[in-house]
């Protein structure tokens, strides 16, 4: 009787195990999926992929809790032409093009419902939706703020453009466009 008994704890705690690790795997997965290259910046930036995946679970936790609402279309249609005016000037004015493609971004992301209480948090709550273009938008601040200190060259300032224009095309969509 007692080596059945064993056999039967023995066997609980392998279905135990198998279920854990099947649980884990498929979190894993979702957290791949949901946040694209985000997933892996983050695993190599903390401790432990553990670590990792608690803070990208928090994101997606704070994200939830967020009234990110699509645009309707006259003003995805306002903020288009905006972005047009902007790329236009920077022939004439690439410093402050960059400033306000900045600005145009950061109105753009409070229009639709993000907080916009610093950079940090800003990337934060963006990589839950946004995780594929979230590189353009660390590359773009990095040199609007060299910009800033009056360090970045025009052509860095033109990349930065670009980087800004893909996030920017990212937020303009319509929520039901992303892929879950």
């Amino acid at each position: 009787m007692s080596g059945v008994l064993v056999a039967i704890i023995i066997a609980l705690i392998v279905v135990l195990i198998v279920a854990y690790a099947l649980r884990t795997a498929r979190r894993r997965k979702h957290l791949q999926d949901r946040f694209g290259p985000e997933y892996a910046r983050t695993v190599e930036a903390r401790d432990s992929r553990l670590a990792a995946e608690r803070d990208l679970s928090r994101r997606e936790a704070r994200h939830a809790k967020l009234d990110i609402k699509p645009l309707p279309a006259e003003v995805r249609e306002r903020y288009a032409q905006d972005w047009s005016r902007v790329q236009q000037r920077f022939v004439d004015s690439p410093e402050h093009s960059v400033e306000e493609a900045d600005r145009l971004v950061t109105a753009l992301m409070r229009e639709r419902g993000y907080p916009t209480e610093g950079y940090e948090q800003q990337v934060r709550d963006l990589s839950v939706e946004h995780g594929r273009t979230l590189e353009h938008y660390r590359a773009a601040h990095e040199v609007n703020v060299r910009r800033g200190r009056g360090e970045a060259t025009t052509e860095e300032l033109r990349g930065a453009l670009v980087h800004y224009r893909a996030l920017f095309g990212d937020l303009l969509q319509d929520e039901s466009t992303h892929a879950r």
